[in-house]
């Protein structure tokens, strides 16, 4: 197992990591199918598509891709029902806070670095109290390009203060560790988020894996 002894900072993906926005997501396109008469699809369904954002959901929902007429309109149709029910199921995953709070005795620095828009990022990070210690959350439009770019990842370090070579970064879906080890970061893939069945983790940059929250205190060496 790969240690990494100069840690000063964790970074974490937000949905599928630190998060479960699952239910929400697939409430939000539920609802959608409702108002057109059609019946809900099962959670599972939605599950392993919800990193993936509206492209995922409606592809689930509708059959709906990015290159159809008229995904941009569904797309914000579908923002606006999220919007309306984004904190009613989602919540942190069973481990997570008992992680943060031990990052936080350790002296180290954590924050967020996650595609989804400030629109949504915010009020979340904002109603949950897990949130309240994090150096710095960084949204999918908070800097020009949004992973797997390395952009947002550098943002995040800089505004902690700390090198790239001095964090970890860790997510759910193969963009987080392109965009880890595109930054200069360790990468460490979370299995207990929403990877769909087809997922070749072999094929995945990362340094390392974790099935639970905790394991990742395995990655911090010394520190």
């Amino acid at each position: 197992m790969v240690s990494f002894n100069n840690v000063r900072a964790v970074l974490f993906d937000l949905d599928g990591t630190l998060i479960d926005s699952a239910p929400d997501l697939a409430a939000a396109a539920n609802a959608m199918r409702a108002v057109r008469g059609l019946e809900p699809l099962p959670f599972e369904r939605y599950r392993p598509v919800a990193g993936a954002g509206a492209r995922g959901l409606l592809g689930v929902a509708f059959g709906l891709t990015p290159d159809h007429d008229h995904f941009p309109a569904m797309r914000e149709e579908f923002f606006a029902s999220y919007e309306s029910c984004m904190m009613e199921r989602t919540h942190a995953f069973d481990g997570v806070a008992e992680l943060i709070d031990t990052i936080a005795t350790k002296g180290l620095l954590w924050g967020v670095v996650t595609n989804k828009a400030t629109r949504f990022t915010a009020p979340l990070t904002s109603a949950i109290d897990l949130f309240r210690g994090a150096g710095t959350i960084i949204s999918g439009d908070t800097t020009p390009h949004c992973k797997p770019h390395p952009a947002p990842l550098l943002e995040a370090a800089a505004r902690l203060g700390v090198t790239p070579s001095q964090c970890i970064y860790v997510g759910d879906d193969e963009r987080d560790m392109v965009a880890g080890r595109a930054a200069g970061m360790g990468a460490i893939a979370a299995l207990y988020g929403y990877l769909g069945a087809d997922t070749d983790l072999s094929a995945w940059p990362s340094h390392g894996a974790i099935k639970s929250p905790g394991e990742l205190l395995n990655f911090l060496g010394t520190v």
